[in-house]
């Protein structure tokens, strides 16, 4: 199909020898020593496994509010009641004969749980009062460890624990709930096998070679490898939360992958031109390695803007999400170019039966993507219109969105945490899964504040509550407080806001009163993270649009990318909304009750969306603005560069939504939530807006997209994103 930037220039004397930038240069290098550079990755892998086994550290986290009245409550415990300042597991005991007749059995697993490593105490129901519930077939203990945070019990120990319940005497069922045994029952988040399994068909079908497909694989397969090794070596260093390597496994496979395959269709484009593998590879990295970079950069940049948190286990998740990148944007540009000098001259070679051979020039239109780009050219006006009022559409449920943890009362049934929350609730009430602490300072020991605070706690409809307990100092007081409702209901987090606006002050203590417990610190948390997420989303937004204007020279396009990113993160929001309220949506995951979004959800998934979306910008627009400054026509341009790039960018789009869906199938929600809206973000980004939004809103700003002013444009520098195609192309006689 004719088309204007594929008729054949005049007849022209071979260009002048062109000195290409400092990426094609290194690709030059690594095409000519292929084997040292590969034996420096075999090394690199070599290193990172040394480094991981002598210096690695365990992975840790600490999720609590810095600065919130939790916090201060905790503090207050570690120096007043250091055994009640541990991470507790509650261990419940349920005989259908009745517990008195059990006592024995109950007494020695106690004993044997008191042996695993950092169990600090245990206390059997029958010691303390009120922990066998009416009609005496069921009790509750508690073991005290001696971990303050609940993320460094080694999951080892808590396995031993869970395994003793397991083994308990006939008659006699034990269950374990506390964050500790979560982490240890919790299973491998998301499958990157699967991701690479999917990556795998979706190149095949793309390519419809062997030795093609498995250019992009062979190089993230690499870039993985040290990553990951790596990571342990950055726990050590830092707090790094042990789901942060899953985190990161996905995305150096997801952008790997779709980096080279960016990069192993320029090549081919290349040698369709008759450039020689060296020279086309050299070409391949001077220009789409330049749009690679950027992207790869922006993804950092996100990343970056988890810093704006102030919480150290997004630093810890950023970091090794970060090293994850870096290392893929090392490995695009120097291990692929050397294994094109190995497979460059074989590309296309072991096709797959049945696949027509497809090796397109620079520049060349997909008949189908171009009778597409015709389409949007023509119903500008109505694409526009029609790809905002979607986008707006699948953002409304996010309108009504309600954070909070969700509790162990969303556990698959056959966990032991499950089996315990449904036992307490049951037996002792929703509220006895999550109870509060309250603490109160006792200003020169003095008491007498104490019964009026026990009496206005009392008083609250539902509420229930133990007699203070003061510190051996005299200085601190502690009640112990049970909500009428379970851990992630709105009212439990009323009742707490209750407590410390209203209730507490009204009490008269002299000195200050906290509220802690997990379920305070949870909810501190919650709302820390979203007070701080317009910091994260205004950082992000003005650094990639900074990026953006630099590389593109165009207000218009940062800005409009910007916007466009936004709509569809928020898209992604609305869709993560619809499943967390249930119904027929929530079903098809495993979601079958309105459940609370937990806060690290949107702000993890806005740093990692907001990065990749803008991958797909630059691979469009660094096309659009190629044949923009070769043909200075505005709507050619966007049709060429879409019609370029559209089976590139859906490819690459259903890489990613194959990654991030391996997150769906885990049982526990917040990765689940986290997988959905990943691959719907990826899936809105890709087809709706860059595919029609991006084209029809650039159509209807005309040669706007591409203004700058003068005094800018000289204050800028020149990064020539597009780099230099011309210089590659051969004259035609």
């Amino acid at each position: 199909m004719a088309h204007p930037l594929l008729d054949d220039p005049p007849a022209a004397a071979a260009p002048a020898p062109h000195r290409p930038g400092f990426l094609g240069r290194l690709a030059g290098w690594s095409f000519r020593r292929r084997g040292t550079t590969i034996a420096a990755w075999i090394v690199a892998l070599g290193l990172a496994f040394g480094l991981s086994s002598m210096a690695g550290g365990d992975y840790s986290a600490d999720y609590s509010a810095p600065g919130s009245d939790s916090t201060a409550a905790q503090d207050l415990l570690k120096r007043e009641f250091p055994a009640a300042s541990g991470t507790t597991i509650s261990v419940v005991f349920q005989a259908p004969g009745g517990l008195a007749a059990a006592q024995g059995d109950v007494e020695a697993l106690l004993a044997k749980m008191d042996d695993v490593p950092h169990v600090r105490s245990t206390e059997s129901p029958f010691a303390v009062p009120g922990s066998i519930a009416p009609g005496g077939t069921t009790g509750l203990a508690k073991l005290r460890l001696d971990e303050s945070n609940p993320a460094d019990m080694p999951k080892e120990d808590t396995k031993k624990l869970l395994d003793l319940a397991k083994a308990a005497p006939a008659g006699l069922k034990v269950s374990l709930s506390g964050q500790a045994v979560e982490f240890a029952e919790q299973g491998a988040i998301g499958s990157e096998g699967i991701g690479m399994a999917a990556a795998a068909i979706i190149l095949l079908i793309t390519f419809g070679s062997i030795v093609a497909a498995g250019l992009p694989l062979l190089t993230a397969i690499a870039g993985l490898g040290v990553s990951s090794l790596l990571i342990p070596v950055l726990a050590a260093l830092m707090p790094v939360p042990d789901w942060s390597t899953s985190l990161a496994a996905m995305m150096g496979i997801g952008v790997g992958i779709d980096y080279v395959l960016l990069l192993v269709t320029r090549y081919r484009e290349w040698r369709a031109e008759g450039l020689d593998p060296e020279a086309a590879t050299v070409a391949t990295l001077d220009t789409a390695g330049r749009s690679v970079l950027v992207a790869g950069l922006t993804v950092v940049t996100s990343m970056l803007g988890l810093f704006a948190m102030g919480l150290s286990f997004m630093r810890g998740a950023a970091f090794a999400a970060i090293l994850s990148v870096l290392v893929v944007l090392v490995a695009s540009a120097t291990l692929f170019p050397a294994l094109l000098g190995y497979l460059g001259r074989h590309v296309d070679k072991l096709r797959l039966p049945g696949m027509r051979k497809q090796r397109r020039a620079a520049n060349e239109i997909s008949p189908g993507w171009l009778r597409w780009s015709k389409l949007i050219e023509r119903h500008r006006v109505a694409a526009a219109l029609l790809g905002a009022v979607a986008l707006l559409a699948l953002a409304a449920p996010f309108l009504g969105v309600r954070f909070g943890f969700p509790d162990e009362g969303n556990n698959a049934t056959d966990r032991s945490t499950r089996q315990a929350y449904d036992a307490i609730a049951q037996s002792f009430g929703p509220g006895a899964n999550g109870p509060l602490l309250v603490v109160a300072e006792l200003p020169n020991g003095d008491q007498s504040g104490l019964p009026a605070l026990s009496k206005a706690i009392g008083d609250i409809p539902g509420v229930k509550a133990t007699p203070p307990q003061v510190s051996p100092s005299g200085k601190t007081a502690m009640l112990t407080v049970f909500p009428p409702s379970g851990p992630q209901a709105k009212a439990t987090e009323d009742l707490v806001h209750d407590l410390r606006d209203k209730v507490i002050p009204s009490a008269g203590v002299g000195g200050k009163v906290h509220v802690g417990g997990f379920t305070a610190v949870a909810i501190d948390s919650t709302e820390n993270i979203v007070k701080r997420l317009p910091l994260l989303v205004g950082g992000v937004v003005a650094v990639s649009m900074l990026l953006l204007l630099v590389s593109f020279r165009s207000i218009a396009v940062a800005v409009k990318a910007a916007a466009m990113n936004l709509l569809s993160v928020a898209a992604a929001y609305g869709v993560v909304a619809l499943v967390l309220e249930g119904g027929w949506a929530g079903e098809l995951i495993g979601i079958h009750e309105p459940t609370p979004l937990p806060a690290f959800v949107p702000v993890l998934t806005f740093a990692v969306l907001f990065g990749l979306s803008m991958d797909y910008e630059v691979f469009l627009v660094s096309r659009m603005r190629e044949a923009w400054l070769a043909t200075r026509d505005n709507g050619q341009s966007i049709v060429s560069g879409l019609a370029t790039t559209g089976r590139v960018i859906t490819a690459a789009a259903a890489i990613m939504v194959a990654v991030f869906a391996a997150f769906v199938p885990a049982p526990e929600i917040p990765i689940k939530v986290i997988g959905v809206g990943m691959a719907s973000a990826i899936l809105i980004d890709a087809t709706l807006v860059r595919m029609v939004l991006v084209p029809a809103v650039m159509h209807l700003m005309g040669r706007g997209n591409w203004w700058l002013p003068a005094w800018l444009d000289r204050r800028m520098p020149q990064l020539h994103l597009e780099g230099n195609p011309e210089k590659y192309t051969p004259a035609r006689g």
